[in-house]
């Protein structure tokens, strides 16, 4: 599977110097897994790049949401660009420095400006540790504040994700799933990063809580001026709290632009059918269904030309030869399809 270009290249001979480095950047990355039957390309000829000066062209310009089937690899991107995964080639850019072949002491340093939210709350915090000591593992592993400072820095931490400071002592199983959650973002946010990503952080919790965890997480990218790569499968969930989405198919990008344009002008042929599966909250309304027809490649034999050929209903005979290449149709929106 494949991640293409989701913003605008970097120039011939420009390297990610600090007044123009993104801030984060994944070029010619690629990801092999191991399998049964060989080794499965989970992504190949990455590029996620995030440049101040176009990406984040605006203050208000701050989330990127990956949207996409499951097994698609939006995952794989999310925990290469953290290097939990290492990639087989390629290069990672974290703010203007090349974090991809980094050792653990080198990239330690790193590691704190860079953070993930993960998908269940509870299978991601420890049961053994009260929920101070989760949040406050972090400030002690990096060295940052131990004792009665710590203790302090965490309690405010839990003022900031809405959660009272005396259950800084209780243990994950006494929280609800958005009590959990928050304790998830109360972590992450330890050691003052710049860049969260969000596995799904919201698809595990009942939708009035979802409401809440989104817009705290609005209010704390406000206040703290983060940067988010978001990830999910509801669309509905990804217009709310993002400023540009790129949309994924078997590991490939083949739309990005901003919200407003995906959900009112897609081009891709996927987009249109992601769309057309969004349900109206109104049952005087209808929609037209746009059913694919057939199921997703295998990623250990994908199909030749266009991936998505085998499902589109728009497909010809050059579909199934050439790979389309993603390119920008109008100012800030790109689109990788033969037909568009």
């Amino acid at each position: 599977m494949a991640v293409q270009e989701v913003a605008a290249a970097r120039g011939p001979g420009v390297s990610p110097g600090v007044s123009r480095a993104p801030i984060i950047a994944v070029e010619g990355a690629e990801e092999a897994l191991p399998g049964q039957e060989g080794a499965v390309a989970a992504y190949r000829g990455a590029r996620l790049c995030r440049r101040r000066r176009q990406f984040f062209r605006s203050a208000k310009v701050k989330t990127l949401g990956l949207v996409g089937e499951s097994g698609c690899g939006k995952s794989t991107v999310a925990r290469t660009v953290l290097r939990l995964v290492e990639p087989t080639s390629g290069t990672i850019w974290l703010n203007g420095h090349d974090i991809t072949r980094l050792g653990k002491a080198a990239l330690r340093p790193h590691r704190r400006q860079m953070q993930i939210i993960f998908q269940d709350p509870f299978s991601s915090l420890n049961p053994r540790m009260s929920a101070g000591d989760i949040v406050g593992e972090p400030l002690q592993v990096h060295g940052i504040a131990h004792g009665k400072e710590k203790e302090e820095r965490v309690a405010a931490l839990f003022d900031q994700v809405g959660l009272r400071r005396l259950q800084m002592r209780s243990f994950p199983h006494e929280f609800s799933g958005g009590q959990r959650q928050r304790i998830c973002i109360a972590r992450a946010l330890a050691l003052n990063p710049k860049l969260i990503i969000g596995d799904e952080p919201v698809s595990a919790l009942d939708v009035s809580i979802q409401a809440q965890v989104i817009n705290l997480m609005m209010d704390l990218q406000r206040d703290k001026n983060l940067s988010y790569l978001f990830i999910a499968h509801d669309l509905a969930v990804v217009e709310h709290i993002s400023h540009r989405i790129a949309v994924m198919y078997l590991g490939k990008i083949v739309e990005y632009t901003d919200k407003q344009t995906l959900f009112t002008n897609p081009l891709h042929p996927y987009t249109e059918a992601l769309l057309a599966a969004v349900p109206i909250p109104n049952p005087r309304l209808k929609r037209q269904k746009q059913l694919l027809q057939g199921d997703v490649p295998s990623p250990i034999n994908p199909p030749p030309g266009c991936t998505f050929h085998t499902r589109c209903p728009y497909a010809e005979a050059r579909c199934r030869i050439d790979v389309p290449a993603l390119r920008e149709v109008k100012p800030g929106h790109m689109v990788s399809c033969h037909l568009r």
